[in-house]
């Protein structure tokens, strides 16, 4: 299977968990089902992958490439190639689901419309650090009004 291919298919996978997360209804099996067969397969693509990257069995360029995570050149000389932008692509899709599916649990908790919480998880989906810092600071007063109640 291509770089292209494994990229692809792991886009579209994570675009359905953000989906399921932002349109469908939050029962307990949705929400299990985005972080089983969205977050665990994605990270378990990343483990295959980073696994086979770093054991040798994965050349993520295909002609001895090299790179690796000493040093900013050896990132950079990874990140170069399509199998090293992938392995980080499929990284950042699976963290970045696993924070939007945070972000909708404590929004939900804290009685958040889902109007409010779109723009978070879309920012999220998008840029996941700026969604992530705008919610803490957007949930900081109903976090510390519930904490005393």
């Amino acid at each position: 299977m291509s770089w292209n291919t494994i990229y692809l298919l792991a886009n579209y996978w994570a675009f359905a968990g953000w989906a399921l997360l932002a349109f469908a209804p939050r029962s307990p099996r949705i929400l299990s089902f985005v972080m089983y067969a969205g977050v665990f397969l994605l990270c378990l693509l990343y483990v295959v992958l980073i696994a086979g990257f770093l054991s040798g069995g994965i050349d993520p360029g295909g002609q001895g490439s090299g790179g690796d995570f000493s040093s900013l050149a050896g990132v950079m000389k990874l990140f170069d190639t399509p199998g090293g932008t992938t392995m980080g692509w499929v990284h950042y899709l699976a963290f970045d689901l696993f924070t939007g599916m945070w972000i909708a649990r404590d929004a939900d908790a804290k009685g958040f419309s889902r109007i409010v919480q779109f723009p978070f998880l879309f920012l999220t989906l998008m840029v996941g650090p700026v969604g992530l810092f705008l919610w803490l600071i957007v949930r900081e007063r109903r976090a510390r009004a519930q904490a005393k109640a």
